[in-house]
């Protein structure tokens, strides 16, 4: 009598479906923020077509981020929750890392994987530029000085973040004055601002509040710029609008939900997919021509690759392996045209704008891509390898590069001792 055969093991913890997203929000009083949240769950959802989205919320508004985790996990076995949240606060620290906990331990075999919260990448940046440009209308950059107002918490990271984002953007706004005030905890506060600004014989002010979505906050702003325009009659002073659930926050979201899946597609070693690439007269394009830059080229070059570098200026290693026909230079900046006929690339500049470019433009042409500074924003990554007796070995973590190093040197010693 046959026996039918036992099915084979399935492969653990790897979805069959993208994971959900949980959308961690503060929560509000106040309507009008709650919709927008409402309309930016909206956009993410746009952004990311197969996944599930949610919303849940710290405090004010439903659910809660472990019921909204709850509904999402009794459908699947893994989530990522992003918190939406531009600092590292209380809330980032403390408030949702518990909400998840208490929907874990009612999901004990789940995967759920908690990102870093927002913070002002490019495109929040921009989107505080567009705003701070509405309000001050005709007047220049150049003659109207910024108020950041920020949440303020008792977090001294997340307030020194807030004044650390001033100068970003004093710096890439070409305004006459930026200064950081906070509406809540921290000091100093926006009126102690606005007097230090009049006493300076600043005349054209516009406040930015720093906010998501409006709510109390916003309207805590509102109510303290227009007590100050009651003492000080002469002094003009115009309010930028928050955020707001713009295209903008929408692609961060679901760029910090990308990094997110990709933790939590295994929890079994890295999830990346190990192969050896045979690059020998295969075109790779290096943009950037730096210290790391001047690490990896090299191992490139002994794979037999055609290798360009696209930088307007190299390590001086690398301007030797140009002189002797050993690369390509193309001492310029990089264009999208680069990456035509590439099989790899690598984005290793010193600029976050232009190495998101190059993964984009990569991802456009079903190239691979290595990003340096942000390995989970690439579709590639590049391991810890090392090589004795003939072996070369190689490891790969999900976020944690000196541990692969040491792994790598472990693997080296064990080979090493293998053939005395």
């Amino acid at each position: 009598m046959s026996h039918p055969e036992p099915p084979l093991p399935q492969p653990a913890a790897v979805p069959a479906v993208p994971p959900p997203l949980v959308i961690a929000g503060h929560g509000t009083r106040v309507n009008a923020g709650a919709e927008a949240c409402a309309v930016l769950v909206e956009k993410v959802r746009a952004l990311l077509p197969g996944v599930r989205v949610e919303a849940g919320f710290v405090e004010l508004t439903p659910p809660t981020i472990d019921v909204a985790l709850d509904t999402v996990l009794a459908d699947s076995p893994a989530a990522v929750v992003v918190p939406l949240m531009i600092g590292t606060g209380g809330h980032v620290r403390e408030d949702i890392p518990e909400a998840i906990d208490t929907s874990k331990a009612r999901h004990t075999d789940a995967t759920v994987v908690y990102t870093r919260h927002l913070g002002s990448p490019a495109p929040l940046l921009a989107a505080v530029h567009e705003r701070i440009a509405s309000a001050r209308g005709e007047w220049s950059a150049a003659e109207t000085d910024v108020v950041m107002v920020g949440r303020g918490c008792s977090v001294t990271e997340a307030n020194a973040d807030h004044v650390r984002l001033s100068r970003v953007v004093f710096e890439s706004g070409g305004y006459h004055q930026v200064l950081s005030a906070f509406i809540q905890v921290a000091r100093p506060s926006l009126p102690e601002i606005l007097r230090q600004y009049f006493a300076s014989g600043s005349r054209r002010i516009v406040v930015m509040p720093h906010f998501l979505f409006t709510g109390r906050l916003d309207e805590w702003v509102h109510e303290q710029v227009d007590a100050f325009r009651a003492e000080y009659p002469d002094a003009e002073i115009r309010v930028a609008d928050v955020i707001g659930p713009c295209d903008e926050l929408a692609r961060v979201v679901a760029q910090r939900y990308k990094e997110g899946a990709l933790r939590a597609r295994t929890t079994a070693g890295s999830p990346a997919y190990l192969a050896g690439l045979l690059l020998t007269g295969r075109k790779v394009v290096v943009v950037g021509g730096g210290c790391v830059a001047r690490r990896r080229v090299p191992k490139l070059v002994e794979a037999g690759a055609r290798v360009e570098v696209v930088s307007p200026e190299v390590h001086r290693s690398l301007a030797g392996l140009a002189g002797t026909g050993a690369i390509t230079w193309h001492a310029r900046d990089y264009r999208p045209e680069d990456l035509d006929g590439a099989w790899y690339a690598m984005a290793t500049t010193d600029s976050a704008d232009v190495n998101a470019a190059v993964v984009a433009d990569a991802e456009a042409r079903h190239t691979f891509c290595v990003r340096a500074d942000r390995a989970g924003e690439g579709s590639a990554w590049t391991p810890a390898t090392g090589e004795a007796a003939g072996v070369t070995v190689a490891a790969i973590t999900s976020h944690d590069p000196l541990r692969a190093r040491r792994i790598r040197d472990r693997f080296v010693e064990v080979i090493s001792e293998e053939s005395l």
